[in-house]
């Protein structure tokens, strides 16, 4: 059987409009199964042992933020973390997408489950040739977000006929770090363009052009 597995991840909350925070994100990785990745999958872990963090669970925005475990490492501790993850992620034969909601006064969780949910199709309806060729596709989620296991089971389940959908735990799952990854470089990129970078980002990524070249651009061809 031919398997396409879809690992999500997603930033922000249902909540209140809060001006510091106007976006939500999801993120889909999508990995075509008879493409192995064991030799990538091992050359991580190798390079993760190399700077002392062996068989550890990235969180991407914990690191640029130097919160939680990260919180007592320097910055280019951290970003050594996050530079093997992003070098595992360019050589990746995978693709991703992104999509969002700018939350505005008076968004509420029917607007912004109403908006993703008609992303989400729109995605699935526009490039149906990323879906057509496999017998299963497999939806990994962490069941983080009750509103996004609806918005997944709902819409997934209505376009395609066989979609089965699997709780990650996301230390088992490098790609669904990766999805994490992706989730906050994509909210890292809305910050920048709108100049709304905190302080320990503009720190983490030093300025606009080094987040580009170092981070932007070596994800491009992956990107739908």
């Amino acid at each position: 059987m031919k398997e396409l597995s879809i690992f999500v991840d997603e930033s922000g909350d249902f909540g209140e409009y809060d001006p510091r925070a106007p976006f939500y994100i999801l993120s889909l990785v999508l990995h075509d199964q008879s493409i192995d990745i064991r030799n990538d999958l091992a050359i991580l872990e190798s390079e993760m042992r190399n700077i002392g963090w062996p068989n550890h669970c990235v969180h991407a925005g914990p690191i640029i933020r130097a919160e939680y475990e990260y919180k007592d490492y320097s910055l280019g501790e951290r970003q050594q973390i996050l530079k093997r993850l992003m070098t595992f992620t360019r050589k990746l034969n995978v693709r991703f997408k992104s999509i969002y909601v700018e939350k505005r006064k008076g968004s509420d969780e029917i607007d912004i489950t109403a908006k993703l949910s008609r992303q989400l199709a729109g995605f699935i309806r526009e490039n149906p040739f990323l879906f057509s060729d496999y017998d299963v596709v497999k939806v990994y989620y962490d069941n983080g977000q009750t509103e996004v296991t609806k918005i997944l089971v709902s819409v997934f389940s209505t376009l395609l006929d066989d979609v089965q959908f699997v709780r990650v735990i996301p230390s088992e799952y490098r790609l669904f770090q990766v999805a994490d990854l992706i989730c906050t470089i994509k909210l890292t990129e809305l910050k920048m363009n709108r100049h709304m970078l905190s302080k320990s980002e503009q720190y983490f990524f030093q300025d606009d052009r080094t987040f580009k070249k170092n981070y932007l651009k070596p994800l491009d061809k992956k990107q739908l």
